[in-house]
């Protein structure tokens, strides 16, 4: 058996234990059993005290009942539950010592006052929570109609007050309403001529293709809005530029109802567009088109159906830059503008059009289906109308210029192809003289582009190590032998092959790189030289010839890196011998001859290179710092067959002669045949070289040849 509850307290803990355990279940309440029972305790102590009390009070089972309410026993059922609970165990657990019959019928009205509280206070809930919900009722009715009227108030503030026209229309497009911003849109005072009008009688011919088709969409409700741009005449007959936003609104079953249309008036901001368009499409100084609008009409042009044709003249005025320079930048302006208005006078056919591309540069473009004819005309036209001299300042100015024309179908080229096409033939015809114009040659073209692309492709080249050097050897004519070696520099290129110096080196001088590169060949080949003379070949050292441009003449560095690239390799002077040509020492002062004389005076030697080509005065000779002649190969052209031409022979044994009395030595280039080494060899020449020998190659080669008679 369980041990009964010691004490009243225990008792009374085990009633309100049963009594949290009943009604728990039914109780709406976030609490946990235990703090439920916590709850109660204080509720079952007044139903003790109640039950015990001498007099009784039925205000304290009320108020038990009452408190079932606040702590949210609502459920019919916690009633029921809470009154069994106290009929089986209220006098069990908190009747004293009285008479079992009296605690009964004091339990029994405990009951009812409980039942009596917990009707009356739950029915008040009730009420509260009625009066409550017909409140919040009558509160959101009134809310509603205070929204709906501020709603109201601002829809017809926005629609009144609004910076943009709005206008609302029916689905058969009748105007019904607009707004004052609209109304000042249209001219202001208006209403009559927008309201009740249909929206498809403003038309206007600058409408775009979709506009109609996008209104007729959205009228039958197969599209809910669209935006274009769209242009409105004014009563006064004026255009007003819009952008146009239309919706379609629905009832609140979604069938279609009105149209609602936004409108911003763009037409000022159309025209500042406008405005720009064209600074940004014309030369400010003279008015024509500029570069931009140029390309785009040469794109055009050039994108044109097959048959269409196109012409341009590529126009340079020649010195311009004198006129600038000594009449001022003010002038020159002047100047320019005269040359456009006379360009235009010359372009005034349909499909012709005059643009400055800049500076001196204008472009005269023609299309049609005779540009083949039309351009020499229009080039004709333009340089007879700069002929006529032009008074700038007081003074009567000559125009001349120089024109490069492109001509051809369309489709074939890109706009950029064609004007540098035009620039390239331009430049032809300013290398010929100027005031003249050249027609466009492809094979030209393609030879100026790759000249170009070989000259950017320079110094990437020799930062990659793309050049070479092969050895044609110099053969000494008495003795048949191997005396030395010149070097030539080759590029081999990624995309053209093996290209001879006679393509790069002129590009070399143009752009300065022949100092770094002639630097390069000079150490290659004195390093080369060097080991030829590790290898002992027979015949004694091998002296080794290195091309001198006169670009490096002029160099300053000239003497140092040589006696530099001397001492580090460990090469004596005298096996390094330098050739200059002729052509770069004419009228040469002291100043330039002066490192070709200190490095004679250390024992290089000097050659002067293509001898008898360069129209030089032979008493120049005992001036300059040279131990040997090189004559060019056009000497021994008339050698190639026996008999020789007896000219030829007089003038090389006269050089031969007068080289000899000064103590040079004479080195003839181009020896192709056995007849010319015998001529020469008589002639008293001291070394040549050429194919009859070897073709230059690769430095072994020169090891092999040095081992057989050289002459064959």
């Amino acid at each position: 058996m369980n041990k009964e509850p010691d004490g009243p307290e225990g008792r009374l803990r085990r009633f309100a234990t049963i009594w949290s355990r009943a009604i728990f279940p039914v109780t709406a309440t976030s609490l946990t059993r235990q703090e439920f029972e916590e709850q109660l305790l204080p509720h079952a102590r007044v139903l003790r005290d109640a039950l015990t009390a001498r007099v009784f009070d039925s205000a304290t089972g009320h108020a038990v009942g009452s408190a079932l309410v606040d702590v949210h026993c609502t459920d019919p059922e916690a009633l029921s539950r809470t009154l069994d609970v106290v009929d089986a165990y209220l006098v069990l657990y908190c009747g004293a010592e009285r008479d079992p019959e009296e605690l009964r019928a004091r339990c029994a009205r405990v009951q009812h006052a409980v039942a009596a509280g917990f009707a009356q206070a739950l029915r008040e809930r009730t009420r509260a929570e009625q009066e409550a919900i017909s409140r919040a009722a009558l509160d959101a009715r009134h809310a509603v109609a205070e929204a709906l009227h501020a709603s109201e108030a601002r829809f017809r503030a926005v629609f009144e007050g609004a910076a943009i026209g709005i206008g609302i229309a029916d689905l058969d497009g009748t105007v019904l309403q607009v707004n004052e911003a609209m109304l000042r849109m249209f001219g202001g005072g208006l209403d009559k001529y927008i309201r009740g009008r249909k929206v498809n009688e403003w038309t206007h011919p600058d409408d775009a293709p979709q506009v109609w088709r996008l209104y007729e969409e959205l009228v039958r409700g197969e599209r809910d809005h669209y935006r274009v741009e769209k242009p409105y005449y004014r009563q006064d007959g004026t255009v007003l530029w819009t952008n146009l936003t239309v919706s379609l609104l629905r009832d609140a079953d979604g069938r279609p109802q009105y149209q609602l249309a936004l409108m911003e008036d763009t037409t000022e901001r159309r025209l500042l567009n406008l405005r720009l368009r064209y600074e940004a499409t014309h030369d400010a100084l003279t008015g024509l088109p500029n570069r931009t609008l140029f390309f785009e009409r040469l794109e055009k042009a050039l994108s044109a159906p097959d048959g269409k044709r196109f012409g341009l003249c590529y126009l340079d005025l020649d010195g311009f830059k004198a006129i600038n320079d000594s009449l001022g930048h003010a002038a020159g302006d002047r100047l320019l503008v005269e040359v456009a208005d006379r360009l235009q006078s010359c372009a005034t056919a349909p499909g012709e059009m005059v643009a400055r591309l800049g500076g001196d540069e204008f472009v005269a473009l023609t299309t049609g289906p005779d540009t083949e004819r039309e351009v020499d005309e229009l080039a004709g036209r333009i340089l007879s109308m700069l002929a006529i001299p032009v008074r700038i300042e007081g003074r009567e100015l000559t125009v001349r210029g120089s024109i490069g024309i492109v001509e051809g179908p369309a489709g074939e080229r890109t706009p950029a192809e064609v004007l540098r096409s035009a620039d390239i033939t331009m430049y032809r015809a300013k290398s010929a003289g100027g005031n003249r114009f050249e027609l466009a040659d492809p094979k030209v073209d393609a030879s100026t582009i790759t000249r170009h692309s070989l000259t950017t492709a320079l110094p990437a080249a020799l930062e990659r190590g793309e050049f070479f050097i092969e050895y044609q050897p110099l053969v000494h004519l008495g003795e048949g032998s191997v005396s030395g070696a010149e070097a030539l520099v080759r590029w081999l290129h990624p995309q053209h092959g093996v290209l001879g110096p006679d393509r790069f080196i002129p590009l070399a001088e143009d752009t300065g790189l022949i100092v770094p590169l002639g630097r390069w060949v000079l150490e290659e080949s004195v390093r080369q030289a060097h080991a030829w003379h590790q290898r002992h070949l027979p015949g004694g050292p091998v002296r080794i010839n290195v091309n001198l441009s006169p670009c490096q003449l002029y160099h300053p560095g000239l003497v140092a890196d040589t006696v530099d690239i001397l001492e580090r390799v460990g090469l004596e002077p005298g096996s390094l011998c330098l050739e200059v040509t002729e052509s770069a020492l004419i009228g040469a002062d002291d100043d330039l001859l002066k490192p070709l004389r200190l490095l004679a005076e250390m024992g290089v030697n000097i050659a002067l290179d293509d001898f008898g080509t360069g129209y030089s005065n032979l008493a120049n000779l005992r001036r300059l710092p040279v131990s040997e002649l090189k004559l060019d190969r056009s000497f021994t052209q008339g050698m190639q067959h026996y008999p020789a031409d007896q000219v030829d022979l007089k003038i090389v044994e006269g050089i031969v002669s007068l080289a000899h009395s000064l103590n040079l030595s004479v080195t003839v280039e181009g020896v192709e045949t056995a007849v010319q080494a015998d001529q020469l060899r008589r002639l008293g020449c001291d070394t040549a070289q050429g194919w009859y020998y070897a073709r230059p190659g690769p430095p072994d080669r020169l090891h092999t040849l040095a081992l057989v008679d050289a002459v064959g």
